[in-house]
């Protein structure tokens, strides 16, 4: 009888223990498109024809902006990307990621035209990156660390003065 006690409580501590790893955000291990976890890896080929991936970035921080040409707060948001771009590009980079799968290649690039988006524009062709990230709404955009660590997201167009603090609490 002892003994099935024993079992027992040891069987209850490993389950609490397996619960409540699986429900704190590791940092390090698992990939999750939320504050506190591991990017999801992205692979893309861009506008340029050239593949991104965090790799690439060699440890520099990175926002990844979820947006198609036909949705209006991402033109809304668009303009202060490109300067948010031209004031953070040597500390910062930014993933803009067309969910082509919902759009059409010739209006992404007349967007990124119309707005002069000079960093890379990553075709999401088949939306796995998208469902990846469980971008429901766009935009979405996460900020992701050196480390490759998400640490903030917004869904919807990113406020100016918001873009700011966040991308000075990513570099610094």
């Amino acid at each position: 009888m002892k003994k099935q006690w024993i079992i027992i409580v040891a069987i209850a501590v490993l389950t609490v223990l397996a619960v409540f790893q699986s429900s704190t955000p590791t940092g390090n291990k698992e990939e999750l498109p939320k504050e506190g976890y591991k990017a999801p890896q992205i692979s893309l080929n861009g506008l340029d024809g050239k593949t991104y991936s965090f790799e690439s970035l060699n440890g520099k921080p990175v926002i990844i902006n979820f947006w198609a040409s036909w949705c209006g707060p991402c033109k809304t948001e668009a303009p202060d990307l490109v300067r948010t771009y031209e004031k953070y590009s040597k500390q910062i980079e930014i993933y803009a990621v067309n969910i082509t799968a919902v759009d059409s290649l010739d209006e992404a690039k007349a967007f990124v035209a119309e707005y002069g988006f000079s960093f890379p524009v990553l075709l999401d062709l088949d939306g796995s990156v998208t469902q990846r990230y469980q971008v429901k709404p766009i935009p979405t955009t996460f900020f992701v660390n050196g480390k490759g660590i998400i640490t903030d997201q917004v869904i919807g167009a990113v406020d100016p003065q918001d873009m700011e603090r966040k991308i000075k609490r990513l570099i610094k």
